[in-house]
């Protein structure tokens, strides 16, 4: 069972910015809550991480001829799935000089920045990857991703309510509002858009997580080990309960120094 004091410690992360994860694990099991959203890859990437020897056929590619925008493209996309993103922030940008009107790779290059944390900056790119008469929703909903993480909240909302415009209940969308709302301490409407994402058959592992982390929040700590260990084989839903367990035990000791550090230097003890 979940204790309800980490619950509560972890109260306080619905109203941060902090980056947990961005993706999936390798794995089919459900990763850490993604409270930075999805950055709406395209359904063909795959957040998996590339393998040692596909990472090295498609730096050969690039480095054969790096003003060739795909091998570019797919070689940044591989660092990213990676998890080296500085490498993939230095690839693209390189790749999006030469190629300045590529929408593709101004879309790859905005989602690897917003990745290592540069959100503005990000936000700025995405901007440039696809334009009012030709609105793609998958970079909408990047875009409002990178908003939340700017503490835009309402701004980031008008980007989703766009984006469900042109792909009505696209669960990766949903997701991502429901996570506005849980980062602007409304915790039952982040819930209610939550379970209208985890309703659709082909949601991504990584809602239920976030359905399940919301639910936490709110006190339901039985209910929110259910909701991570539904229909899942038994060995999957005993890692998804560990992962919700290690997120929640990561964040309690952050909070713990967090505490211990705002302690008045009069209370100190010197010796």
């Amino acid at each position: 069972m979940l204790q309800p004091h980490r619950f509560a410690r972890l109260r306080a992360f619905a109203a941060s910015s902090a980056i947990l994860a961005l993706g999936l694990c390798g794995c089919q099991t459900a990763g850490s809550p993604d409270i930075t959203g999805s950055l709406g890859d395209k359904p063909e990437v795959s957040r998996a991480a590339a393998s040692p020897q596909q990472l090295e056929v498609y730096r050969d590619r690039f480095r054969a001829n790096p003003k060739d925008a795909n091998a570019a493209l797919e070689y940044g996309k591989a660092l990213r799935a990676s998890g080296q993103r500085s490498q993939a922030v230095a690839v693209l940008e390189q790749a999006t000089i030469a190629h300045p009107g590529n929408k593709a790779l101004l879309a790859a290059y905005g989602r690897a920045l917003a990745d290592n944390g540069n959100f503005q900056q990000a936000y700025d790119v995405l901007t440039r990857a696809h334009s009012p008469d030709d609105p793609d929703w998958r970079i909408l909903s990047a875009q409002g991703a990178v908003l939340d993480q700017l503490g835009r909240y309402e701004e980031a909302r008008q980007y989703y309510a766009s984006a469900l415009k042109i792909a009505p209940d696209e669960p990766s969308v949903l997701s991502n509002l429901g996570l506005s709302y849980a980062l602007s301490k409304d915790l039952p409407k982040a819930e209610e858009t939550l379970r209208r994402a985890n309703s659709r058959a082909d949601v991504n592992p990584r809602v239920r997580l976030n359905l399940a982390w919301v639910v936490g929040l709110q006190g339901r700590y039985a209910e929110a080990e259910s909701i991570v260990k539904a229909d899942r084989p038994a060995e999957e839903a005993a890692e998804n309960v560990a992962q919700l367990r290690r997120v929640l035990s990561r964040k309690e000791k952050e909070n713990a120094r967090a505490e211990a550090g705002k302690t008045p230097a009069t209370t100190r003890r010197s010796d």
